[in-house]
């Protein structure tokens, strides 16, 4: 009998049915609309399908001005979200949902591009500044000058100089590159799931600057 009740355990660890209130948020950053899918500045958006993908659900309930689920995720309730607000309104929809759920920024995990990072890498953050992301300045912003919230930035690859800033980061991925960004939207969900079991130093360890394997 007590090998049942461990299996009915690891299953419900492992299922992606909601379990109460959610207690941490992951919000992929991006902009709303067709003509921006698959932009660099989309990076947060494309990472979050990964994570829907890996854990069997849709992000698509409408709340808190964004796409939302909640999910169990190794027996942590979960807020995913989407926000449909634009990239420099962000903390609009990020507010919303912390304030309603009472969560604190720092279980507020934040999917974003980074220009500074080439495709196929990623880096993990535990806080710190908007490093000049639209994204980042309006959730620090709405989340009354917080910093302290985690983050976990995919490459998409330096401006050209010729390039206007605006026009690169909403410029679409090309073939090549999505294909090096793949294993580090891939890995978002495993950073996630260390980042929330406090484990930010094996995090940075395991993915800061490296290439994750798919």
């Amino acid at each position: 009998m007590a090998d049942i009740f461990d299996l009915f355990k690891k299953i419900s660890a492992g299922s992606s049915s909601p379990a109460g209130a959610p207690e941490y948020i992951i919000v992929g950053l991006g902009n709303p609309g067709k003509e921006y899918a698959e932009t660099r500045h989309n990076a947060g958006f494309l990472a979050m399908d990964r994570i829907c993908e890996e854990l069997s659900c849709e992000c698509n309930r409408v709340k808190f001005n964004s796409f939302t689920a909640v999910v169990n995720i190794d027996g942590k309730s979960v807020l995913l979200m989407l926000p449909q607000t634009f990239m420099n309104r962000s903390g609009i929809a990020v507010k919303e949902a912390a304030d309603f759920y009472n969560i604190p920024a720092e279980n507020i995990i934040v999917l974003v591009d980074d220009i500074n990072l080439e495709p196929g890498h990623m880096r993990i953050r535990k806080n710190g500044s908007a490093g000049g992301h639209n994204g980042l300045k309006s959730i620090i912003e709405y989340l009354s000058n917080s910093t302290s919230f985690p983050r976990i930035r995919i490459g998409v690859g330096a401006k050209p100089k010729e390039r206007d800033l605006a026009d690169w980061v909403t410029g679409k991925i090309s073939r090549e590159n999505y294909e090096l960004m793949l294993p580090c939207l891939k890995a978002c969900l495993g950073a996630a799931k260390l980042i929330m079991d406090g484990k930010f130093d094996e995090a940075m360890g395991k993915y800061n600057g490296m290439k994750p394997e798919a």
